[in-house]
């Protein structure tokens, strides 16, 4: 342990930053503060940059012997914190922790927004038939429920039919809910055309909250005070001392796990 301080203090030191910008560098830690709300919201916005998808694969094999180096206290000359940073935040975005193997474009968190907003429009859609509804929510949970998968906790197997049982659970509890309310919606005779269309555009949300409770019981489970840290779609872990007093007051944990991703 003591070698591994001494080489990556040797290689902090070697990371003199030529950007006042960029703090100085710390494997394994966010980059912005997490203490602040502001410092919590760099930081998603930093795990959910789209760009990391256009990262070629020399790219990232460059950016992994970078953490390499600094971890080993064998950076070459003139390398910047803003460099080791880009480097994390390329792993991060690319490799899955646990298997170090590379997550499927469309399941990262990166992925997120250009892969989900096509699904979220196509909830939002109005008129839409019975077939429609029900394949909407269908590609709804199962691209949630690959992301949970490809982003889960991979030191703590879980059976496959845990998350099969939890799959076929959100998927049916997200089209019963979204078909039952469309149902009654179109037999409300005392709404007008354009309240019963505003009304059925909200169906969705009530169908995707329970689902979605039924999607995580199929995987590992959300972040709580006193949770061990799950891979979770990126959980962290962070000290009670260093949240807000409000919060800190909620739990005698010394430490709590939060989802850095959704």
């Amino acid at each position: 342990m003591a070698d591994t301080a001494t080489t990556a203090s040797a290689a902090a030191a070697s990371a003199a930053n030529t950007s006042t910008d960029a703090p100085p560098f710390q494997l394994g830690k966010p980059r912005f503060q997490q203490t602040s709300f502001y410092g919590r919201f760099r930081h998603f916005l930093d795990i959910i940059d789209p760009r990391t998808l256009f990262v070629t694969e020399r790219r990232l094999r460059e950016a992994v012997q970078l953490l390499e180096d600094y971890k080993h206290g064998t950076l070459r000359p003139g390398v910047t914190n803003e460099q080791l940073w880009s480097a994390q935040k390329i792993k991060q975005a690319i490799l899955h922790p646990d298997t170090n193997e590379k997550i499927f474009m469309p399941f990262r968190m990166s992925g997120y927004i250009p892969f989900g907003t096509p699904i979220v429009v196509g909830l939002l859609l109005p008129n839409q038939t019975l077939a429609s509804t029900v394949f909407w929510q269908w590609l709804n949970q199962s691209h949630n429920a690959c992301v949970n998968y490809a982003n889960r906790n991979a030191t703590k197997p879980s059976p496959a039919s845990k998350f099969i049982q939890g799959y076929l659970g959100a998927v049916i509890s997200a089209v019963s809910i979204a078909v039952g309310l469309n149902v009654l919606v179109q037999k409300a005779n005392k709404f007008t055309p354009a309240t019963r269309l505003l009304v059925q555009r909200f169906v969705p949300f009530p169908a995707v909250g329970p689902a979605r409770d039924g999607a995580d019981a199929g995987g590992p489970p959300h972040a709580h005070p006193g949770a061990p840290p799950y891979r979770h779609v990126h959980a962290g872990e962070i000290e009670t001392s260093q949240l807000e007093p409000e919060i800190a007051q909620a739990t005698s944990s010394r430490t709590v796990v939060y989802n850095k991703g959704l």
